[in-house]
């Protein structure tokens, strides 16, 4: 089970699903309809399978943490990529209300392309193939979606507490470069989880599946066979 970040839709792991795929069933969730984590959490535990290995990118991670407070027994392995298990601060509110005042404001486009600069490594700010990607799973999600997942990331918990009681083998994986969910929020998690494996790939951002798509794969790859 892969869970798309922020704004993003199923084409975050287009590069990983061919290879996956050899593994077993691969299913991409839906996190787009609910406004707040318990409801993206039970949603998505209503269309898994009984038991299957998650993973998931920035707000894909927070759901993950979600889903284990829901139903941990149903996890066999974790997967938490470009992500943290801090809560929301402040300031980092008042920017996402900001970003809603902008899409509910007709300003949606220019608020995605804004925003991508601090999406990638500083050398790939000007990939217009990155860009174009990262904007067309915008408009996949659509402004009203994003209000609804601002709305549940602003609201999760502290995922902190529980990090020593994950049970399941772990990976955790980071952009070297990454903005938003820097190297030691990820350090952070690894620490506190018994026996995660940290995995941390050069000359990478915050959507690492995306920017470097053979290093992520490698790692899932090696993470769902190990």
């Amino acid at each position: 089970m892969l869970i798309p970040g922020l704004l993003d839709s199923a084409r975050l792991y287009e590069q990983q699903l061919p290879q996956l795929w050899r593994l077993g069933p691969v299913m991409v969730a839906d996190h787009t309809r609910d406004d707040s984590m318990g409801g993206i959490a039970r949603r998505i535990l209503a269309n898994a399978p009984p038991r299957f290995a998650l993973a998931g990118l920035s707000m894909g991670g927070y759901i993950c943490f979600e889903i284990l407070r829901q139903a941990a027994e149903r996890v066999a392995k974790l997967a938490l990529l470009d992500t943290s298990a801090r809560a929301d601060t402040p300031e980092a509110s008042a920017m996402r209300r900001t970003q809603m005042a902008l899409a509910t404001g007709g300003r949606f486009a220019e608020m995605v392309e804004a925003q991508f600069i601090r999406l990638v490594s500083p050398a790939r700010r000007d990939d217009a193939r990155l860009r174009a990607t990262n904007r067309r799973m915008a408009e996949e999600v659509g402004p009203e979606a994003f209000v609804r997942q601002q709305s549940a990331i602003m609201g999760r918990p502290d995922s902190r507490p529980g990090l020593a009681s994950i049970a399941c083998p772990t990976l955790v994986l980071v952009g070297e470069q990454d903005e938003l969910t820097p190297p030691e929020r990820a350090r952070e998690m690894a620490a506190g989880i018994r026996g995660a494996h940290l995995v941390t790939v050069p000359d990478c951002g915050h959507l690492s599946a995306l920017e470097q798509p053979d290093a992520v794969t490698g790692a899932l790859r090696e993470w769902l066979v190990g």
